[in-house]
């Protein structure tokens, strides 16, 4: 799997649990999505104001659960 795929893959698994309603795994979830996200950034793959827009906006839709 190629590194792009596993960061749609990873917040799609957040986006997921969010809609679950399920705020104890989203936040495991988003825990090891963060680490794909920074790491996917660190990379040069997204450029680092993207991982982190991506990440404000899955930690704001936890936060609302």
């Amino acid at each position: 799997m190629d590194q792009r795929s596993s960061l749609r893959t990873a917040i799609k698994k957040v986006r997921k649990a969010i809609i679950a309603g399920d705020k104890a795994a989203a936040q495991t979830v988003f825990a090891a999505s963060q680490k794909i996200i920074d790491s996917i950034a660190d990379k040069k793959i997204i450029h680092k104001n993207l991982a982190a827009r991506q990440k404000s906006r899955l930690s704001a839709a936890i936060k609302a659960l």
